[in-house]
């Protein structure tokens, strides 16, 4: 690769992880440009290589919203566990699964979402008046990391932000906790999948490495400025990366 191609990579990197630590939907930005610098790679390579440095991302994202925000790690650290295994057989999975009908599905789930939360406005800006349960909060947490984490490894886009509004919206965490909560399972699903697609070849380490170091001074970025402006501004945020998810994958789809 030229030195441009990596410029534009290492960019990509650092704004996808911008993006992932706030709301989700970095890979939006790191898989079109892999392949648009390597026309000729093989999507599961694509996928393979992205999710090292979405992989260090998340886990750095994680790391600086433990530091800020509680966390209930009994419950999520299965969560991540579950969302892992789950990845990983939606990685295995994905040479029998038709992308023609499966992506239009996301993207009506997509804008479902994007309505939801434009009607909703006060879903994920405060607290639920009465917490979850600790049943509830299991059982949530557990479905959203098989499903969600499912869905990561067969395609990926979109999965922190999924796992953010389940949160905000099945458990009243208002966003930038649900944020929080997000990066852990995540963390767990592109794990899981990393390993899966990492023993079968699909894997660039080189660049993948390089791409994580931007990616992680990206998401700790991210993370801060969530933090700092709170569940406002990933509200903003979170609408913004779901219309332009549509817009993408449509394009993917139909252009």
């Amino acid at each position: 690769m030229s030195v441009a191609d990596w410029a534009v990579l290492l960019t990509a990197a650092a704004a996808a992880g911008w993006v992932d630590a706030v709301v989700g939907g970095g890979g939006l930005i790191t898989l079109p440009a892999l392949f648009l610098v390597l026309p000729g790679l093989p999507p599961q390579t694509g996928l393979g290589t992205n999710k090292i440095s979405a992989f260090c991302g998340t886990s750095a994202a994680a790391v600086t919203f433990a530091r800020k925000v509680p966390m209930r790690w009994k419950v999520l650290i299965p969560g991540a566990v579950i969302a892992a295994v789950a990845a990983g057989c939606g990685s295995a999975a994905v040479a029998l699964i038709d992308k023609k009908y499966f992506i239009p599905v996301v993207m009506v789930v997509l804008i479902g979402v994007a309505i939801f939360v434009t009607l909703r406005p006060s879903i994920g800006v405060t607290m639920a008046t009465h917490p979850p349960t600790r049943r509830k909060t299991i059982l949530v947490v557990a479905l959203a990391a098989g499903l969600i984490g499912c869905y990561d490894g067969i395609l990926g886009p979109g999965t922190g932000t999924f796992l953010i509004i389940t949160f905000a919206t099945l458990l009243g965490t208002e966003f930038v906790r649900a944020a929080a909560m997000a990066k852990v399972i995540n963390c767990g699903s592109n794990f899981g999948s990393l390993v899966f697609l990492a023993g079968t070849g699909h894997v660039l380490w080189a660049l993948g490495l390089s791409m994580a170091v931007l990616n992680v001074a990206g998401s700790v970025v991210g993370s801060r400025m969530a933090l700092a402006r709170g569940a406002g501004f990933v509200r903003a945020v979170l609408l913004i990366v779901v219309v332009a998810m549509v817009i993408r994958l449509g394009w993917q789809q139909f252009a």
